[in-house]
């Protein structure tokens, strides 16, 4: 019986998960460090500036997040996932192993900061999945807006305040059934969207996953 290509534990992927949740570990001191030659007032930044006045910071999926993403891609088979928030690439390594561990599929994934989408080009070329992987740069309202296929699995950790958006943007292409995961359900600025996706008048049914700051799993019914 053929064994199972187990690309989450490849080592070109280990090496750069460790790698990367390494500096990650560091968010704090260096969003310390930003805030004393960065506007701190989020009200004065437009989204570009604001990407790019955190570039630095990762701002990752916690591991057992990532893991958790990896399994529910795994189970799901979804032939198209779709990523809002690619940051340096965690999450996204999560979702693109799975795809090339279930022999099919691709990963659509955003970026804002033009630092980030290339740091993280080169992270997915190195670990051999930039193949399954697809960035696009650049307001993700505007770069979504021209997806025409059904998004089998949506995952969301970009900007709290525009998951909402970013999910009402996507409804259209979103079948029943289909698995929504957000992150960071305990930051305030997710609120609107937690507030819709528990709703199930809005066609969701939702369940907090209680890993680190909580992830929101709903499914469109």
């Amino acid at each position: 019986m053929p064994t199972q290509p187990h690309t989450l534990a490849e080592p070109r992927v280990s090496a750069a998960l460790t790698r990367m949740f390494e500096a990650a570990a560091r968010d704090d001191e260096t969003a310390a460090r930003l805030r004393g030659i960065q506007p701190h007032e989020r009200g004065s930044l437009t989204a570009q500036e604001l990407a790019d006045a955190v570039q630095e910071i990762y701002m990752p999926v916690s591991a057992d997040g990532g893991k958790l993403l990896y399994n529910l891609i795994r189970a799901t088979k979804p032939a198209t996932v779709v990523e809002f928030g690619t940051s340096y690439g965690i999450s996204t390594l999560h979702l693109a192993a799975a795809v090339r561990d279930n022999g099919t599929g691709q990963v659509i994934t955003t970026e804002m900061s033009r630092t980030k989408a290339a740091a993280a080009r080169e992270t997915f070329a190195a670990t051999g999945l930039d193949d399954v992987i697809t960035v696009l740069e650049g307001d993700a309202l505007q770069t979504l807006a021209a997806l025409r296929q059904p998004v089998d699995f949506l995952f969301l950790d970009g900007w709290k305040n525009l998951c909402l958006p970013v999910l009402q943007l996507l409804e259209p292409h979103i079948a029943p059934g289909t698995l929504v995961v957000a992150d960071d359900v305990d930051l305030p600025d997710l609120g609107p969207y937690l507030d819709h996706v528990r709703d199930i008048d809005n066609g969701y049914h939702s369940v907090t996953f209680p890993v680190e700051d909580g992830l929101e799993i709903s499914c469109r019914l």
